[in-house]
């Protein structure tokens, strides 16, 4: 799979990249992180300027930090390639709205995590943040604290928001050997499955422990996932290929 610059998809005859609905295994991230600024960013600056000031004024928790946005992606036999930019938080919100979201693309982790009994535990975002009241897998963006020589570290970008938002800290659980990821509309989701050797019931107190203690406040209600039913939850799109996988998986 090949993303060019202006944010379309295309397909080189040795790495299709399947359709949204079947996730890939990857292998292995060749991530790069450059000094220039995005070209998005550059020719939208007065829009992405007058779009933060209506977010900010509607919610005035969120807050433009610098984060990093695709610039070209590349996938081949088990490799994503890219090239990203470091950019304020709101190009991403003025990006997402647009109804062609051209330009950018926004790669970013799920760790998926999972109970003894079986559950992926997840959280419901709160009304502080961006997505309130989604349902997904703790994560947060890519960030300067994720770019380590020049290279975006994904696992360790993982690690890190799963610990922020819920107190959980990932090298307790059995990571399984892979990475895998899908797509929609210029977002890449990389997701891994992290197996806690606790029940749902166990690592929801945890998390609920933990809540009242998070300066960010991000989520609001931990949500033990139990099926594959789309409509259980008011799950983030990209959450659904997911589930599917997982409790197809489970079934086999």
């Amino acid at each position: 799979m090949t993303i060019d610059p202006a944010g379309k998809l295309g397909a080189k005859p040795d790495g299709l990249w399947p359709p949204p609905t079947n996730p890939i295994r990857i292998d292995a991230f060749d991530l790069s992180v450059v000094d220039d600024p995005h070209p998005l960013y550059l020719a939208h600056e007065r829009e992405i300027e007058a779009n933060w000031e209506k977010e900010a004024t509607a919610n005035p928790h969120l807050f433009n930090g610098q984060m990093v946005l695709q610039r070209h992606l590349t996938y081949d036999r088990g490799v994503i390639r890219g090239v990203a930019h470091v950019i304020p938080y709101s190009t991403l919100l003025w990006w997402r709205k647009q109804p062609d979201p051209e330009g950018a693309l926004h790669l970013f982790g799920f760790a998926v995590i999972v109970s003894s009994d079986g559950a992926i535990v997840a959280i419901r975002m709160s009304d502080r943040t961006a997505n309130p009241g989604q349902v997904y897998c703790a994560a947060g963006s890519l960030d300067l604290s994720d770019i380590i020589d020049g290279k975006l570290d994904v696992a360790g970008n993982m690690a890190r928001e799963v610990r922020e938002e819920t107190g959980l800290d990932l090298s307790e659980a059995a990571a399984d050997t892979h990475f895998y990821a899908s797509h929609k509309d210029n977002r890449v989701v990389v997701f891994r499955i992290y197996r806690f050797p606790v029940t749902a019931e166990e690592l929801t107190a945890r998390i609920e422990a933990h809540m009242p203690h998070d300066e960010e406040q991000e989520i609001d209600a931990v949500v033990v996932i139990r099926s594959a039913d789309p409509e259980a939850h008011n799950y983030n799109p990209l959450m659904l290929p997911i589930l599917d996988w997982f409790f197809a998986s489970v079934r086999s």
